[in-house]
């Protein structure tokens, strides 16, 4: 329950955030430092706490699920910082190999000279999911968002019901 506290501080943080920056401009620029120096080089970096996936790893492309639509990164792209929502996360490497991670929330960011950097609370290779536990977690969720009877208890219920629904879409591929 500790992470759905966590996510629910995290959300309605975002709630907040997105109010105050609706009236900003929105102003692109490509990554003018990385063309001048490896113009197809990405380097990309991708944790949870106690663990690293990639650690300034040379890859082709990433496709991360954000709370503004699911985009992917590729060498040069517009620096950005976006919040990562419940969904898969690819990771396309240089030899054409594809590994995909679930990542229940997090962040984004992508900078001048192509590095990217994903952070994630939680996030595991998406063979580790076992359909079976995602559809009871998902069925008790359910039953909690039913039974919640304060405000706090039925945000952390709707939370766990849309990672659970978001890891059955990743594993079931809908």
């Amino acid at each position: 329950m500790a992470l759905v506290r966590n996510l629910t501080k995290f959300s309605s943080t975002l709630r907040g955030f997105r109010g105050a920056t609706g009236t900003c401009q929105h102003v692109r620029y490509y990554a003018e430092e990385a063309a001048a120096t490896s113009p197809n080089q990405m380097s990309f970096s991708f944790g949870i706490p106690g663990q690293m996936y990639y650690n300034q790893a040379s890859v082709k492309q990433v496709d991360v699920p954000s709370t503004s639509g699911t985009f992917g990164i590729l060498a040069q792209h517009v620096p950005l910082l976006a919040a990562l929502k419940p969904g898969v996360i690819t990771v396309t490497e240089d030899d054409g190999t594809i590994n995909k991670y679930f990542a229940s929330s997090g962040t984004v960011t992508v900078n001048a000279d192509s590095s990217v950097q994903v952070l994630s609370e939680i996030a595991v290779p998406l063979d580790y999911l076992d359909p079976d536990a995602i559809k009871r977690g998902l069925s008790q969720a359910q039953q909690e968002l039913q039974a919640a009877s304060t405000d706090e208890a039925r945000a952390e219920a709707q939370i766990a019901v849309e990672v659970h629904e978001a890891m059955d879409a990743a594993v079931t591929g809908k």
